[in-house]
């Protein structure tokens, strides 16, 4: 059985692959660590449900400089509504990574199909993961503000 940290490396690397490549954004991660409430870490965030060999969620949720320095490392300065544009490029952005994370975990020999990314915004909002197994967290630091990367598979 693979451990959390095993598990995180797959993140961990799409993370960073798909922040650059989207966005210009060079990030940092951190040690990941077993989140112990609901809280989101960022004002934006987006949720990935997934099922297959295992079952979860995968979460990305940024704090609002990261958020938007990722909308315009994404779009530049074509941002017509930043609220939108902002839950837009989050969603996206979470769909990237957790499409990627879900490839290299295929490697691993864990199979796993997402679903299309919920966004949630504002300060101090939860997000409910549906597993009942720790909450995996790994935090990103970055010249444009921090962002977290988190899953929870059964």
């Amino acid at each position: 059985m693979l451990s959390n940290v095993e598990i995180a490396k797959p993140f961990v690397q799409a993370t960073l692959k798909i922040l650059d490549t989207m966005a210009g954004i060079s990030a940092t991660a951190g040690k990941p660590y077993i989140k112990k409430d609901h809280v989101a870490t960022g004002d934006v965030s987006a949720i990935v449900g997934v099922t297959g060999d295992k079952t979860g969620t995968i979460s990305v949720s940024f704090t609002r400089p990261c958020a938007i320095a990722l909308v315009r490392g994404m779009l530049g300065d074509d941002i017509h509504d930043v609220l939108q544009d902002t839950q837009d490029a989050v969603g996206e952005v979470t769909n990237m990574v957790s499409g990627q994370a879900r490839a290299g975990l295929q490697t691993m020999g864990i199979t796993l199909q997402g679903s299309t990314p919920t966004v949630i915004v504002g300060d101090g909002h939860t997000i409910r993961h549906i597993s009942h197994s720790p909450v995996v967290a790994i935090p990103f630091t970055s010249g444009a503000g921090e962002f977290t990367v988190e899953f929870c598979f059964e």
